[in-house]
């Protein structure tokens, strides 16, 4: 999923591209690609410099926090990106982030790997603490039942069995 630039040849140009999620690596961690994804931007050329503005549809596939269940997430997400080429560090020293650091990124060889722009959309379109639903009762923490699908047989109190002893004077008297 590679963009070349030298076929850029214009100060602006349209990108549209349907990728299967077969094109995707699959990642148990974190998501799983399950729909074609749509990605479609405008590309701006400035000599060597390049901004890239779209948008990416998806839907994905990710594990709830709460229950451990599979659910799916749908992603349509806008992002505008600036690319300057890959250049060794010249050691200016520290300095401090500016708003456009955050918007840049870095392209060696005439080439922009789109697979990790697509990438880095999922990840931030993903909640932090993905929820199958609001409502999510997640597990059991002694039987590990799923208490969306009803209770389980546990107790629901707990008592300390170092307390044990006192409990059994109070019954004798």
């Amino acid at each position: 999923m590679l963009l070349n630039l030298s076929h850029i040849r214009t100060a602006h140009e349209r990108f549209d591209k349907v990728y299967e999620p077969e094109a995707f690596p699959t990642d148990p961690d974190s998501f799983q690609v399950v729909a074609p994804v749509a990605l479609g931007f405008d590309v701006y050329r400035d000599k060597d410099q390049f901004r890239l503005a779209g948008r990416v549809q998806a839907t994905l596939e990710t594990s709830c926090s709460r229950c451990l269940e599979a659910y799916r997430w749908p992603v349509d997400a806008t992002f505008d990106l600036r690319y300057q080429p890959h250049a060794a560090n010249s050691g200016e020293g520290e300095r401090q982030i500016e708003e456009d650091d955050l918007t840049t990124a870095f392209y060696e060889n005439d080439q922009i790997d789109l697979g990790q722009l697509l990438r880095e959309q999922f990840y931030l379109a993903l909640p932090m603490k993905p929820l199958c639903r609001d409502d999510c009762r997640g597990l059991c923490p002694a039987c590990g039942a799923n208490l969306n699908h009803g209770q389980c047989a546990c107790k629901t109190e707990w008592e300390d069995p170092r307390l044990a002893v006192l409990k059994t004077l109070k019954t004798e008297h």
